[in-house]
């Protein structure tokens, strides 16, 4: 009964909020010693200070694959569904950034993708150091904003699969999303001058934008003549390459072939030395012999 999802819960994707975990993970979670007794009987109102207590996210960990309080907490939130002004809140927490963190991934897997870019982009501001534990159980450093962006891109996040959600640039074009604005953008102006202030320093080009814009795109681009000339290119580059590997094998055969003969110059006058001092210890009569 304690694994059980509440009664009135609405359905996620068209399934049970709890069958979004694994169910190797979800039997694992349910098996843990911090789920039986930190999360029984958990209300939205205590998973607050739960969430505050959190010092590091991540999923599964260990030989034996123990779930982390992170992970727990984010089932007990797919089984008591707390309401969205809740999430909305966890998300901007800006004093607790672990709440913050469990926020943002419960969002990502039961949000639509317009909630999910709406509350979850503006966090890419948050540079803040996160605590995340991997399947070695070593903990590891990752920012906010790292964290965020796992989450809009990567398929995978904390062992936990997520929900496919819709590109951002399908949504700008069926007008469902506003463009997006980097934060950044403001800073570059403030850095770049202006055209007037670059034309007082006798620094900006005279001429239009958009001839400016063609100018360079010619100066970038490459000439027909250059593009015919490319295959020829390769191909004297491949046969230059092909004469450097030849020229260095005769080298390394000549370099043998000189060790070979003075090794065998200098085996032949021990040779010498060997039976001229043997001959020496013989009368003349046993030299014939030999």
């Amino acid at each position: 009964m304690a694994n059980r999802t509440v009664k009135d819960a609405k359905n996620v994707h068209g399934t049970n909020p709890q069958y979004l975990v694994e169910k190797i993970i979800r039997s694992r979670i349910y098996d843990s010693k911090y789920w039986k007794e930190q999360c029984f009987a958990l209300t939205a109102e205590l998973l607050v200070d739960k969430a505050m207590e959190l010092r590091f996210i991540g999923g599964v960990f260990g030989g034996n694959i123990k779930p982390t309080p992170f992970l727990c907490l984010i089932l007990k939130m797919l089984q008591i569904q707390p309401e969205k002004d809740i999430i909305v809140e966890f998300i901007k927490n800006e004093e607790f950034k672990y709440v913050r963190a469990l926020g943002a991934f419960y969002l990502r897997l039961t949000g639509s993708a317009i909630d999910c870019y709406k509350y979850l982009e503006p966090l890419y501001n948050d540079n803040r150091k996160l605590r995340r534990q991997n399947r070695q159980s070593n903990f590891e450093i990752v920012h906010v904003d790292e964290f965020i962006d796992e989450l809009l891109r990567n398929d995978r996040v904390c062992d936990i699969i997520l929900p496919r959600i819709q590109k951002r640039h399908i949504l700008e074009e069926n007008n469902e999303l506003e463009p997006k604005v980097s934060a950044l953008d403001d800073d570059l102006d403030e850095e770049l001058p202006s055209d007037e202030e670059a034309a007082e320093k006798g620094t900006v080009d005279r001429k239009p934008k958009s001839e400016r814009v063609k100018r360079r795109s010619r100066s970038r681009s490459h000439s027909p003549e250059r593009k015919e000339r490319r295959p020829e290119r390769k191909r004297e580059d491949k046969m230059r390459e092909k004469e450097r590997e030849w020229d260095r094998r005769e080298r390394d055969m000549r370099e043998r072939d000189r060790e070979r003969r003075i090794r065998h110059e200098r085996m032949d006058d021990r040779d010498r030395d060997r039976r001229r001092d043997y001959y020496k210890e013989r009368d003349p009569r046993e030299r014939r012999r030999y």
